[in-house]
């Protein structure tokens, strides 16, 4: 996937929470980065009995204190798409000022399970206790599965790039009309993003088992070889995807390693 089919958008006002569909507002946290773009989206939903909170972000007094004076209402739920510590840092501070109940992977919300409207669909890849939620009018909340400024990070052994594009080809199987990614402006054609990001995970293990072929064995080579003009502040980040991706190709029986070299089969 090109860099021209990814979405950018200006810095976003901070502290303030901005509509971005009925009943659903953005809060971008203050933790820009490679890996975060403009920082972490949290998101405020209008709910029953009062506002559930989508990834209270990182641990930041300044963040939490702007969800609640943003929330406007009794924040009364948490939802976690997962647990990695720019969107669940500043779960423990909002959770104990507000005593709002916590749903979340690791706390009993599971693959099919709802919370007041929302449908948690369990994305793994990413992470593995990664969840996306649906609304039944075709809005998703989609955390770090599927990203608008960027593809998702896969980091072995956590992250499994066989799980993440079977998550992708999941969310093809469905008809929602709004992607709320965790980072980045929203995605108003998720359909086509998808299909980019899924035909790009592709040619990406394609292009790797065409390195493996054609002799290079280290993984570190085969990032210079396909990465060409890698920031290298994202260097690590592109090992990572290119070991996931490795290892999707040995369990399907493409290819091998002995002692953190591969081959081709």
């Amino acid at each position: 996937m090109s860099a021209q089919q990814f979405l950018t958008e200006p810095p976003p006002p901070r502290g303030v929470a901005l509509p971005v569909a009925p009943g659903i507002r953005r809060l971008v946290a203050h933790n820009p980065g490679p890996m975060t773009y403009h920082g972490t989206n949290t998101y405020l939903l209008d709910g029953n009995g009062g506002i559930t909170v989508v990834d209270p972000g990182p641990d930041d007094a300044a963040h939490v204190a702007a969800v609640m004076a943003q929330a406007g209402r009794r924040i009364a739920r948490i939802l976690l798409t997962h647990a990695h510590r720019d969107h669940a840092g500043a779960l423990p501070a909002l959770a104990r000022a507000t005593g709002a109940s916590v749903h979340r992977f690791i706390e009993g919300l599971g693959d099919g399970g709802a919370v007041d409207g929302w449908t948690a669909l369990h994305t793994p890849g990413h992470a593995p206790d990664h969840l996306c939620f649906a609304r039944a009018d075709g809005v998703m909340l989609t955390g770090d599965h599927v990203m608008s400024f960027s593809t998702s990070v896969v980091i072995p052994p956590d992250g499994s790039m066989s799980a993440y594009m079977n998550g992708l080809r999941r969310l093809l199987e469905r008809n929602d009309s709004l992607y709320l990614p965790g980072h980045g402006p929203p995605i108003d054609q998720p359909r086509q993003f998808t299909e980019a990001l899924l035909a790009h995970r592709l040619a990406r293990a394609a292009a790797i088992l065409g390195q493996l072929r054609a002799g290079q064995t280290a993984p570190d080579a085969i990032v210079t070889a396909l990465y060409a003009g890698l920031n290298p502040s994202l260097r690590g980040a592109a090992q990572a995807s290119v070991l996931a991706h490795l290892l999707m190709l040995a369990a399907e029986g493409l290819a091998s390693e002995t002692d953190g070299m591969w081959r081709a089969l």
